[in-house]
């Protein structure tokens, strides 16, 4: 893996380019408040956003506080979110995580990452998220993409998204770490896909090592 002071450089590099390209780089979840990205972060493993974000259109409109969600009837939730896969262990979860909410934390989502971390359902990725997108703090969220092109471009060599994420720590400025993780989704998303990346169009492939040996490979 290239040097701390080379990876700083790269995403030194990398952070214009993709602001550029992705001026309205965001979470993509739908919510008002922090409950709400809580509950649509549990609901979002292994489902897309948009999904989500239709399902809990409706869920939003009748569960309104912590208190809500604790005490509803376990069969009904997962009707209303078998949509979104996994709906038993997610209703558990949600459950569990507001009785806890409701309870210890005066019905309020805490808001430093030993607590967030702790809830039940709830890891460093939704802990992140919570961090950065409801209170505007630094958080460096490790969803999917952010894993691949973490890998991809070279910014660490690591496979567990807790390990990537403290090799982020070292080299993006704390005041980056929330736009550089939605800047990495969208790029995701848009550019460099998980089965086969479009390098072509990609505005940082020169500062990508998936792109640079994929290249040399094609002159050898």
């Amino acid at each position: 893996m290239l040097s701390i002071k080379n990876r700083k450089e790269r995403v030194k590099n990398i952070i214009p380019i993709l602001k550029d390209e992705y001026p309205d780089a965001g979470p993509r979840l739908r919510f008002t408040n922090p409950l709400e990205l809580l509950v649509a972060g549990i609901l979002a493993a292994q489902c897309t956003d948009e999904k989500v974000n239709e399902v809990t259109a409706e869920l939003f409109r009748k569960y309104k506080t912590a208190r809500d969600f604790a005490n509803a009837d376990p069969y009904e939730l997962m009707k209303e979110i078998f949509s979104t896969g996994t709906f038993r262990r997610k209703a558990v979860r949600i459950k569990e995580c507001c009785e806890i909410i409701a309870t210890q934390y005066n019905g309020e989502v805490p808001t430093n990452m030993d607590d967030l971390a702790s809830l039940p359902g709830v890891g460093r990725k939704t802990a992140n998220m919570l961090l950065a997108d409801a209170f505007g703090l630094p958080g460096i969220i490790m969803d999917t993409h952010a894993i691949r092109l973490s890998q991809r471009i070279g910014l660490s060599d690591k496979k567990l998204p807790d390990k990537i994420e403290f090799d982020l720590i070292e080299i993006i400025p704390k005041e980056h770490w929330t736009i550089f993780s939605h800047l990495l989704a969208f790029h995701g998303r848009a550019v460099c896909v998980a089965r086969k990346p479009k390098c072509e169009q990609c505005k940082i492939s020169d500062f990508c090592e998936y792109y640079l040996k994929t290249a040399l490979s094609k002159i050898k």
